[in-house]
């Protein structure tokens, strides 16, 4: 096989396991049923991912991918307002979460960022690393250091799209509409706009 017929294979692996994903969620993500979206032998996605946590991996990766583009896509309308591209930000983050609900799970996942295939840690940190830009940049004054911040911030845009997704939040809150708490979070580590 050629290098470039292999590294159409791995792609359509790739997408295969996207796709499957977005169908039918984290718990159909076998090899197997992989390959066989594929249109490959059950054996083939071993040829090139050794393990079907490294085959995971490089779907989370896609993911990142995605994603990065996704909130780059929103926060580049506001080049001058650190302020607002933090919201733009917070916007794309929960929109990705809420319309790409496997996905979102399966980047998350402990087990694929602690075992580091693909270098899944490394492509997940340059959105982190905007975020941490943004934070020091709409808060230059802040006791806390900006990394902290920045995660403190991430935590809550995190655990607002799961609690979203389960409904929890409208239930507790009555919000019809996430706008608000995106908001609240950001005066809640920022302080309140216009300070």
């Amino acid at each position: 096989m050629s290098d470039q017929d292999a590294a159409g294979l791995r792609a359509r692996l790739v997408q295969a396991g996207i796709d499957l994903l977005t169908e039918k969620g984290v718990q159909a993500l076998s090899l197997r049923e992989i390959a066989r979206r594929a249109g490959v032998s059950h054996g083939a996605p071993r040829r090139h991912f050794p393990t079907h946590l490294s085959l995971l991996s490089a779907i989370a990766r896609q993911g990142f991918a995605d994603l990065a583009d996704q909130v780059a896509t929103h926060i580049d309308g506001h080049r001058t307002d650190p302020r607002a591209q933090l919201m733009a930000l917070g916007r794309g983050y929960l929109d990705f979460a809420l319309t790409h609900r496997g996905m979102f799970e399966l980047m998350f996942r402990h087990d694929l960022l602690e075992s580091n295939h693909l270098g899944l840690r490394e492509t997940s940190l340059p959105l982190f690393r905007t975020l941490v830009d943004l934070v020091s940049r709409a808060r230059p004054q802040s006791v806390l250091p900006p990394p902290v911040v920045a995660g403190a911030l991430w935590s809550n845009l995190h655990g607002i799209a799961q609690l979203w997704r389960w409904g929890s939040l409208q239930l507790a809150t009555g919000a019809d509409e996430v706008e608000p708490l995106l908001r609240a979070a950001l005066d809640a580590h920022l302080g309140p706009a216009g300070r």
